[in-house]
């Protein structure tokens, strides 16, 4: 057994023992004990390890940990409101067992009277929910940026020349090239925002094998629009335009004859289909960058408040906030684009199909802000087509590292 595998392992053990004895039982102390070991054996050769609660997946720095298949606390802790986990070198017994009694109370609901709790210090045990983190204070920067004022009318044929590059380079060498997606993110969002009004800059499809080009951009475009009319702050804005163009990445791994293909799919071509989201969710975090969010929206972004969808939860969870607004745009650009198998729905058809399936496919709160910006901003959509692969530059747009 690895050292993240044994001391998660010892992790859930403390936590369930805790839950059974009180505070000073040696059962009790023995648990805390066995696992703060196991956490500074950990730390011996990776002294801040990191841990991510991805769907039915526990992920270490970047890797998953098969060895736990589907490790039940890992599903616990990200219903908890725990999906990201990170451990300082200087992490004390003392505090490390205040944290263990937190993921208890917070697990199983329970409530600690204010004249017990122990007071609040600083403690070497970061947790909270998924978010991109960049490695650098320039991404950061970058992501906090104010966000400047489109004076020109868009044809967007650098950035889908841009993700047509970035999907390449992953079909080719299996890694997410990050800085061209945040290049795009940082374009679109510029082209988002007019001196007046909000713009939504759309493609427009004309051939379907542009699809996942055209369906990527467009994501993001309105998840930003939708993440910006709930009151998110700009960096979250960005993260979840991030997500958005990246929530459809692990199409790349599904031969084009199925995903291209005018009829109906077959039970084997539809499963085939379906596993694209754990594929994206595996290449984003296997790209070597920290990009849980994108990887939590790509595995999520088409399981419904329901529980159904794929992939199948076998425990049922609230999704990321990201991945339901992510679903509401999906769903749209794919009914508003003509298929080989079917036309594309008229605009207002698909905001009454989303009315009408909030508060089971839809987050409410997504699906009720989603319909009312588009029929407020009908003004401020502007569709293009995609520009001729010959005549649209293969670099990054411009700004890009």
């Amino acid at each position: 057994m690895s050292d993240p595998v044994r001391f998660l392992v010892s992790f859930g053990q403390a936590v369930s023992t805790m839950a059974l004895y009180n505070d000073g039982h040696p059962a009790r102390e023995r648990a805390v004990d066995r696992s703060y070991r196991c956490l500074r054996d950990l730390q011996q050769y990776d002294p801040t390890p990191r841990f991510s609660f991805l769907g039915e997946e526990t992920i270490y720095q970047e890797n998953a940990l098969r060895e736990l298949g589907d490790w039940e606390w890992g599903t616990r802790l990200a219903q908890a409101g725990i999906q990201r986990m990170e451990l300082d070198p200087n992490v004390t017994r003392e505090e490390y067992e205040e944290f263990l009694e937190e993921m208890m109370a917070r697990i199983t609901l329970s409530f600690i009277d204010s004249a017990e709790a122990r007071p609040t210090r600083p403690s070497g045990i970061k947790v909270g929910t998924l978010g991109i983190r960049g490695d650098t204070r320039v991404l950061q920067e970058e992501l906090e940026a104010e966000v400047q004022v489109a004076t020109i009318s868009y044809a967007l044929g650098e950035e889908a020349a841009c993700i047509q590059s970035m999907h390449r380079e992953v079909q080719d060498r299996g890694k997410l090239p990050l800085a061209e997606a945040e290049a795009v993110v940082r374009s679109l969002s510029m082209a988002m925002h007019g001196e007046q009004e909000m713009i939504l800059p759309l493609l427009q499809l004309k051939e379907f094998d542009e699809y996942t080009t055209t369906h990527s951009l467009n994501v993001s475009v309105l998840t930003m629009a939708l993440a910006e009319s709930l009151g998110l702050a700009q960096q979250d804005v960005r993260t979840f335009g991030i997500a958005g163009l990246l929530h459809d990445l692990g199409k790349v791994s599904v031969p084009q004859e199925i995903l291209n293909k005018p009829g109906k799919l077959t039970d084997e071509e539809r499963n085939i289909m379906q596993q694209h989201p754990v594929a994206g969710a595996k290449l984003i975090i296997e790209s070597g960058r920290r990009l849980d969010l994108a990887a939590a929206v790509a595995h999520e972004h088409h399981i419904m408040i329901n529980g159904h969808g794929y992939p199948t939860c076998h425990y049922r969870r609230g999704c990321h906030k990201a991945s339901k607004l992510v679903h509401v745009c999906d769903v749209y650009d794919a009914l508003r684009t003509r298929r080989p198998y079917r036309d594309a729905w008229e605009a207002e058809r698909v905001l009454a199909y989303i009315e009408e399936r909030a508060g089971t496919e839809f987050e409410p709160e997504a699906a009720t802000a989603f319909v009312r910006m588009m029929r407020k901003a009908e003004r401020g959509i502007q569709m293009s087509p995609l520009p001729p692969a010959e005549t649209a530059p293969a670099k990054p747009p411009e700004g890009s590292p």
